[in-house]
């Protein structure tokens, strides 16, 4: 079975992580910015990270180097060309507009040229999508419910909003307005939770927060009332592997509980999350997480079906997605 040709869907993908170095250092030279690593290979060696906060500090230095809307353009296409090759046939894509307007940036640029960029891809490669705006969990809550305000003009080239950042000392509740208010807008709502904090967390981004997706999740196996709510409910968990062994969330890959979930029939997705960072691209992902859990190629064609069903694309897109992927495995 190639696994990087089975049509699938990404749905935890933060586009400034797949900033690749070479990137960083061109855009910086295109936009007349001083960075503080000498070379490409000098940064590279910072990828060892200790915890989330210290990939964090190291992931908003890096993206002071996006400046225009051709800037946000290009790094969309660049990872959309990079999906295509792993079978990617719909991105949903997290971006964090709250750091770039800190950096001096215009929400009109960074959504028009991460939008130029999907639908660029459209037209290239086939790939559906959209873009789900995420709230920084350390700005707070009102910050939250300010940027939703600035983004209310743009809703209807936005898919949904999102919840990232670090997670301890920021529950889930704290965001509940901000959330109501995208519902109200028509958006869709996930959030990132019990990646490093506790299944409290899921249970207030389920609650308070009306999620239809949880973000990570790793840690709701630790509630086992929790562990048959998702399964009764279907709510998927977008999981992803690299980054929960680079940021020590999980010792080891073959120790990741995405198999766990599977056989618990629990609706468990395979994403990147940030992969200029974290070792790989989706591709990369499925290969080494198939060979590190030892999973067989039912488990492999159900991640991709899981992929496609928790998708916010529409029951026609979802229908065609089903379709290839049923003729890829035949």
């Amino acid at each position: 079975m190639d696994i990087r040709a089975l049509p699938k869907a990404e749905l935890h993908l933060h586009i400034e992580g797949t900033l690749e170095p070479e990137l960083v250092f061109a855009l910086a030279n295109r936009n007349n910015i001083s960075l503080p690593w000498a070379n490409v290979e000098e940064l590279r060696e910072l990828y060892n990270f200790s915890n989330l906060q210290s990939f964090l500090d190291l992931y908003y230095q890096s993206m002071t180097a996006l400046r225009t809307r051709d800037d946000f353009f290009d790094l969309g296409l660049a990872y959309l060309a990079r999906a295509h090759a792993d079978g990617v046939r719909h991105a949903e894509i997290f971006f964090d507009p709250q750091a770039h307007l800190e950096n001096g940036l215009e929400f009109e640029d960074v959504l028009g040229g991460l939008s130029d960029a999907l639908g660029q891809a459209q037209g290239q490669y086939g790939i559906s999508g959209g873009l789900i705006m995420c709230f920084l969990r350390d700005k707070g809550p009102q910050a939250a419910l300010q940027m939703l305000e600035i983004a209310e003009p743009y809703v209807g080239h936005l898919l949904g909003v999102g919840l990232d950042s670090t997670e301890i000392g920021y529950p889930s509740e704290l965001y509940s307005q901000a959330f109501d208010r995208a519902g109200e807008l028509g958006l869709h709502r996930v959030a990132h939770a019990g990646e490093e904090g506790p299944p409290e967390y899921v249970w207030g981004a389920l609650r308070a927060l009306g999620a239809e997706r949880i973000d990570h999740g790793l840690r709701s196996l630790e509630d086992e009332e929790l562990v048959a709510h998702l399964i009764a409910q279907r709510i998927p968990l977008t999981c992803c592997p690299f980054s929960n062994v680079r940021l020590k969330a999980i010792a080891d890959l073959a120790k990741h509980p995405l198999q766990v979930m599977l056989e618990r029939g629990m609706l468990a997705t395979l994403n990147s999350d940030d992969p200029a960072y974290f070792g790989g691209y989706l591709g990369d992902n499925f290969t080494h997480t198939i060979a590190a859990l030892g999973l067989n190629d039912a488990q492999v064609v159900q991640l991709c079906h899981n992929s496609i069903a928790a998708s916010f694309a529409s029951p026609e897109r979802k229908a065609e997605l089903f379709a290839l992927l049923a003729a890829a495995v035949e």
